[in-house]
């Protein structure tokens, strides 16, 4: 009697664990609904190179690809990770965007919207032109549709010394 008193709990314990993580996932309090194939939103903040926060507070982490990291809570900022936050908000705070997303990961396990960003009206594909300034690298851990691209614009930004692959800049950075 005692040991199955014990697998229920620990079987109440399992599914109340589940329910908590799957909570956070969602953003707990916050409706989440499945993005939209692409959705318009104004762009409140932008947190780091490749992290935004909506006006309604949702945030979005840009698909496919990485800056340098600035608020990690376990890394120094790294180097060029300020210039590719400045180039991020002067394209795209305070502007309407389009968000596109791909229906394979619509977000991550953080809960933030993956998406590709594009400017409004005149379509900036905000993802893209950090790749080809060199201010990120490409995402890879994941297949995503601009996979190709990004990395050809990403070895021209290499071969090119470009942003975070300028020799100099990562010099003066350390």
């Amino acid at each position: 009697m005692n040991e199955s008193r014990h697998k229920m709990r620990r079987h109440t314990e399992t599914i109340a664990t589940a329910s908590f993580l799957l909570l956070a996932l969602l953003g707990a309090g916050r409706s989440r609904q499945p993005p939209k194939a692409s959705e318009t939103a104004v762009v409140t903040r932008v947190i780091d190179g490749d992290t935004l926060e909506l006006q309604d507070g949702r945030k979005v982490r840009l698909l496919g690809v990485d800056t340098p990291e600035l608020h990690h809570p376990r890394k120094p900022v790294e180097a060029y990770a300020a210039e590719a936050k400045k180039f991020t908000s002067t394209a795209i705070a305070g502007q309407t965007v389009r968000l596109v997303f791909e229906k394979w990961k619509p977000v991550d396990k953080y809960g933030r919207l993956l998406a590709y960003v594009y400017r409004e009206p005149d379509g900036l594909f905000l993802n893209r032109e950090l790749v080809a300034a060199g201010y990120a690298h490409v995402e890879a851990r994941w297949p995503f549709e601009h996979m190709e691209a990004f990395r050809k614009l990403e070895r021209e930004a290499r071969e090119l010394g470009r942003g975070l692959w300028d020799p100099k800049a990562n010099e003066t950075q350390r």
